[in-house]
């Protein structure tokens, strides 16, 4: 897909996919995050850059984590997600938190100005990540840190028929080359190239929980990344395609829900230290 048409679909699509995404992922990633949040070791004082923060999930807890001096920037492509994360920052008394619509790829924000970089399940979706990774390193400070974390591999998750089912209903990939950041060493060797050390990579086992088969259709289709996709087909396509999901998560039917394994990747890597 061409670079330019996949971060508008990303951006509309995550826009549409805004209004319901906590509630159907925010206790399934919470798992993910807080390993995240371990990973980056945040003291008080420091200001931390959150790319694809999405509803601020991250964000406000890395807020907290550097309160009362410190300061967390939380950055999407979506205006519809950062505007819901300036509404919960507000709603939860979290002073010390901004948000802005902003490209990962070119980020307004000077060189050597943050102490960490966090991009949680973000990397997956930019036409290019070695240039998330660049500007990541251009705006740590010496020895600051970059803490990411993808989706593992493939086969380890169960919800990826998703992808293939809905690719197969509309003339072009949806997300392109979305697991490849989950095979072996893959993030860290990005890293390496953009003069990022990798510290400590490890592999998270989790599973997915679906009380049904509406609420797992949901959550791949409505709230995930291929909403834009989901809300331009008619109803007869809509109930193809959640019939085919459902026969692709038949291995994990648990009683009337479902329980879907998946895995993440979640990589620490540091920036050079001053000469």
């Amino acid at each position: 897909m061409e670079p330019r048409l996949q971060r508008r679909v990303q951006r509309y699509g995550w826009d549409l996919a805004a209004p319901g995404y906590e509630g159907l992922w925010g206790a399934q990633l919470a798992g993910v995050q807080a390993a995240l949040l371990t990973g980056a070791a945040l003291r008080p004082g420091e200001r931390v850059l959150d790319l694809a923060c999405g509803t601020g999930l991250v964000t406000l807890a890395a807020a907290r984590a550097v309160a009362p001096s410190g300061h967390a920037l939380g950055t999407d492509l979506s205006g519809e997600m950062v505007a819901l994360a300036a509404q919960q920052a507000q709603r939860q008394g979290v002073s010390n938190a901004g948000f802005t619509r902003m490209d990962a790829e070119h980020l307004a924000v000077a060189d050597g100005s943050v102490d960490a970089v966090l991009c949680s399940l973000g990397l997956m979706y930019v036409p290019g990540p070695e240039h998330v990774l660049s500007e990541a390193r251009r705006v740590l400070r010496p020895g600051g840190r970059l803490v990411a974390s993808v989706w593992g591999e493939r086969a380890r998750c169960g919800w990826a028929g998703v992808l293939g089912i809905v690719d197969a209903e509309v003339s072009s990939e949806v997300c392109p080359l979305f697991f490849r950041l989950g095979q072996a060493g893959a993030l860290a060797r990005l890293c390496a190239e953009a003069s990022l050390a990798p510290v400590e990579e490890h592999r998270l086992r989790s599973t997915l929980t679906y009380e049904d088969g509406g609420q797992a259709c949901d959550a791949a289709l409505v709230g995930g990344p291929v909403a834009l996709a989901w809300s331009r087909f008619d109803e007869a396509t809509r109930e193809r395609v959640r019939e085919r999901y459902l026969a692709s998560l038949a291995p994990w039917h648990v009683g009337t829900g479902y329980a879907v394994p998946a895995e993440f990747v979640v990589l620490v890597a540091r920036a050079p230290a001053a000469p």
